[in-house]
């Protein structure tokens, strides 16, 4: 992986980091999480249709287009759908934490489904990322409350549509645009939402303040049309596991966006926690960082 493509990725999991409490920022402004998500992912997609035109590369035909319309619909409907409903009926925290588990299933299906193998390096890296995150979290302080069952599997249950996603987007993006695979998807998704619950969201979007209008349009533009396509950008090139490694960097840059946004106390388990997950990704990286990896051929051995 070039060094750039990481810096990429670790700049986009900063603005990720801040998505679940921008989530209950807006369920504040009276918006359910069907209409968070219809909002989001509307506006990214009426972005990506004004500029259509200019966008660079094929979009997907034949059987990709179809696969390209499936993902939006697992994605942008079924799986950010549970996603906000998961971290509405939890806290912070406990979104935090169970955050954890979307690299390993997205690393899972990567191995399962293209064939990439996960060496001992990432291995390692993923394990010191879990206990960074355990570590960070404090979950063994007694101030420290999990959530009921239904709900932590809620939010879990939306890591694989996110995971299915990156899986079945890879081979599609390396013959077509990556941001009209990415447009197609948010329409077919879009559509979807609106035939849902088109009607009430756009009734609670006219009494939305220009604040949360705000918040949503930041969310659909830097963490929806950039951050996704800087995804794709990256896999395209690169493995999945590797760029999913970078996930856990969101519990690390949540802290600060915690205690900053929503007044959330920091404890030195968060020092602690950060300190392991930054020597998971240096262990986890060692080795993968190259100013020019070559084009075409084998790929390297895993580490």
């Amino acid at each position: 992986m070039k060094p750039f493509y990481l810096i990429l990725l670790l700049a986009m999991n900063f603005f990720w980091a801040g998505v679940y409490s921008a989530y209950k920022v807006l369920v504040q402004h009276g918006l359910s999480p069907g209409g968070i998500v219809t909002l989001r992912f509307g506006l990214a997609g009426l972005c990506l249709a004004l500029i259509w035109p200019w966008l660079p590369g094929p979009a997907p035909r034949g059987k990709h287009l179809l696969v390209t319309g499936l993902m939006g619909l697992m994605l942008y409907v079924a799986g950010q759908r549970l996603q906000v409903l998961g971290n509405h009926l939890g806290t912070a925290g406990n979104s935090s934490v169970l955050m954890a588990v979307e690299p390993l299933l997205t690393s899972v299906a990567a191995a399962i489904f293209l064939r990439e193998p996960i060496g001992p390096r990432r291995l390692g890296g993923f394990a010191l990322g879990l206990l960074g995150v355990a570590l960070l979290n404090g979950v063994w302080r007694p101030d420290f409350h999990w959530t009921g069952l239904t709900a932590s599997l809620i939010f879990i249950s939306s890591f694989i549509c996110e995971a299915a996603y990156s899986v079945l987007g890879k081979p599609i993006v390396q013959r077509a645009s990556v941001m009209k695979m990415l447009a197609i998807s948010l329409w077919t998704g879009t559509l979807a939402n609106l035939l849902l619950d088109g009607r009430h969201t756009l009734a609670g979007a006219a009494a939305l303040s220009p604040g949360a209008w705000g918040l949503l349009v930041l969310l659909a533009v830097l963490c929806t049309v950039v951050g996704y396509s800087v995804w794709f950008i990256v896999i395209r090139q690169c493995p999945v596991n590797l760029a999913a490694l970078t996930v856990f960097s969101q519990a690390v840059f949540g802290v600060p966006i915690a205690a900053f946004w929503l007044g959330e106390q920091v404890h030195w388990g968060h020092l602690f926690g950060s300190l392991t997950i930054v020597l998971g990704l240096a262990l986890g990286f060692s080795r993968q960082l190259k100013p020019n990896p070559p084009a075409s051929g084998p790929a390297p051995a895993a580490d």
